[in-house]
């Protein structure tokens, strides 16, 4: 019966909240209530951390795609920590770099558990609504994405759980609180599933790879709890998963393909040369095409795929032979160079086969420190790390584009990477910029971009305290078969199961970022992984980075900002700021610098940059040039 002039109360007859603790605080997950129309939705709170977290799927598959169609997206609102964002319109625009880098570490984990054939849209989006420093809103946005696509009618083999780890005064803590996070020595992020681990990513403090394995475990000890928690939610309210059209290539034309033309493509895709095999690809994707005029484009790209996969994982798995008929534990030919470019303050250029990043190195007062308008624990960051990746360094013909989530991502790594041998503000009291410029790429180009950015900070002078190489391990599995391979290559990445991303110094790990396309890891892969890459890491140390340059200049080059500093009692820095800033304008217009004062309980610190307007009469350090190149042999690593 209709009401007039009135309505009848809501009563949210599904709503239930569960209950559980996370790393020993409460958590708690709310259904029923809000975002009705979503596939899925819950509230997470993880102490008074609040995520929103829904999952939408498209009724119909997308068409024209190739791929699964998937978009993850976390949102950071400022209302969650009572502020209100610094910009012009003073709302959120786009996402921050932490944002993006949120979303791609959900991203990693949930893809590869949906059905490949799927071309249905998926978007899961994580809100952050209210934030608690202590209880990680990251955490909450993980699980509470894999608890609302779980519960949904929407095909994945999940749940997933995840967990962040510290190593605070040598102990693993879960999820460390704001106070620890500040001294801990690992900054590691873990996702698993009940058997399996799915994604790490990691910034550490030179920590050994026995450590780091212990820290995965733990992690995955915690994670286990929390699928347990995710499975009872899902058996009391998941709803029935429905069937997709399945999108895909007729196989009895593939296998007919793949029986005629088996020989043509092992031939072609047999060099170390990218071009040379896309070359020899094309004419044989020609006569495919002409053969069956039924193929669209799309499906001759499908073709040309599932062929080349073929090629590359039975070579592998039956022969144990690379593509570019490399060994298993083979880097490929490696070439550094420093003091590249003469104006810059420092450059570094390093050569991993057809992989070449330029990177170079900008110094700057603390005035220049970036600035963040997000939920970050700092307000400012020092130490910056760009990396650009041009259509050119894959032989694309288009126009460059600003960077996208891939691009900030490498760069995030590589500056991880360097962070933890950085001098300290009180040592070099410098804002320091690397970029690093993608010039060839054939696989690995994040690991290159942190031997360059090594080979451009020494150069520039930047006192490190150790030098920083990255390389990568690849994995190749079947079944119960499994193996892993040193310094892969794009068509290794392409078509293998894990690019397993390891940087550091010669006493451990300062990074780490790993990416599969299968159900998981066991902890055996992790441990050879991380095995193979120390191998690796030390002999580019060793070999390539060090007889190039050894150490940090001593000096820095004449084109970068010179810092001085003095300390002047508290009762006399009136006299050198003057009435209204008058003396120390003054000398700063005279002098050519800029003036930054710290006080302390007695002092204070006066620091002067002086930036050289033109080339001085007497350079501070010979121009120089130093290269060294590995011979056209291939470079081993150590076995």
């Amino acid at each position: 019966m209709a009401i007039e002039f009135g309505s009848r109360k809501e009563t949210f007859e599904n709503f239930k909240v569960y209950e559980t603790t996370l790393a020993g605080r409460p958590f708690k997950v709310e259904m029923g209530k809000m975002c009705g129309l979503s596939n899925a939705s819950a509230l997470i709170r993880y102490g008074e951390t609040c995520v929103m977290c829904n999952v939408v799927m498209s009724p119909k598959p997308r068409e024209g795609v190739d791929f699964f169609p998937l978009n993850v997206e976390y949102e950071e609102k400022l209302y969650a920590a009572g502020r209100i964002p610094g910009s012009f319109m003073r709302r959120e625009g786009r996402p921050g770099e932490r944002a993006i880098l949120t979303s791609r570490v959900v991203d990693r984990p949930m893809r590869p558990l949906f059905p490949k054939e799927m071309r249905n849209d998926v978007c899961i989006t994580m809100t952050v609504m209210s934030l608690d420093p202590d209880c990680s809103p990251e955490i909450a946005g993980m699980i509470g994405a894999s608890l609302v696509t779980a519960v949904s009618e929407i095909p994945w083999n999940g749940p997933i759980g995840g967990v962040q780890v510290g190593l605070v005064d040598g102990e693993i803590v879960l999820n460390p609180t704001q106070e620890q996070r500040k001294k801990s020595d690992l900054a590691l992020t873990v996702a698993a599933t009940m058997d399996k681990i799915v994604m790490i990513e990691a910034g550490a403090n030179e920590v050994d790879e026995d450590t780091m394995l212990n820290a995965i475990k733990a992690a995955h000890v915690e994670i286990k709890k929390t699928i347990a928690f995710i499975n009872e939610i899902v058996a009391e309210r998941g709803k029935p998963k429905i069937d997709f059209q399945v999108v895909g290539l007729n196989m009895d034309v593939f296998h007919a393909i793949k029986e005629k033309y088996l020989d043509d493509f092992k031939a072609a895709m047999d060099t170390d040369d990218k071009n040379v095999r896309d070359a020899a690809l094309l004419p044989i994707l020609d006569k495919i095409a002409a053969e069956y005029p039924d193929l669209s484009d799309a499906d001759l790209d499908l073709v040309s795929y599932k062929m080349q996969k073929y090629v590359v994982r039975r070579w592998l798995l039956d022969e144990g032979k690379r593509v570019d008929g490399r060994g298993i534990n083979e880097i490929r030919p490696l070439a550094a160079e420093v003091g590249i470019l003469p104006r810059v303050h420092g450059s570094g250029m390093f050569t991993r086969g057809q992989t070449q990043v330029l990177t170079t190195c900008t110094l700057g007062g603390t005035k220049d420190n970036q600035l963040m308008d997000d939920l970050t624990d700092e307000q400012t960051k020092r130490y910056i790390h760009h990396y650009n990746f041009p259509p050119y360094s894959v032989g694309e013909a288009r126009a460059p584009r600003s960077p996208g989530r891939r691009e900030i991502g490498h760069g995030a790594l590589a500056e991880r990477a360097l962070v933890p041998v950085l001098p300290s503000l009180e040592e070099f009291p410098y804002t320091i910029r690397c970029v690093s410029e993608v010039l060839s790429s054939n696989g690995s180009t994040s690991q290159a971009s942190i031997c360059g950015s090594t080979l451009a900070l020494m150069d520039a002078g930047v006192p490190i305290k150790a030098p920083v190489a990255g390389i990568s391990c690849g994995l190749i599995t079947e079944g119960d078969r499994w193996m892993t391979m040193l310094d892969i290559q794009g068509v290794e990445d392409f078509h293998g199961d894990m690019d397993f991303k390891v940087g550091g110094t010669r006493k451990g790990i300062t990074a780490i970022q790993m990416d599969i396309k299968i159900d998981g890891l066991t902890y055996d892969i992790i441990a050879e992984a991380f095995e193979k890459c120390r191998k690796g890491r030390l002999y580019i140390l060793d070999e390539i980075i060090k007889p190039v340059i050894a150490e940090p200049r001593h000096e820095l080059s004449r084109w970068a900002p010179k810092m001085f500093s003095m300390m002047i009692p508290t009762d006399k820095i009136k006299d050198v700021i003057g009435k209204g800033g008058k003396v120390i304008q003054d000398i700063c217009a005279t002098c050519n610098c800029r003036s930054m004062c710290r006080r302390t309980a007695t002092s204070s610190s006066l620091r002067s940059i002086r930036r050289m307007q033109s080339a001085p009469s007497s350079p501070s350090r010979p121009s120089w040039r130093t290269r060294r190149s590995v011979p056209s042999t291939r470079a081993r690593s150590p076995a």
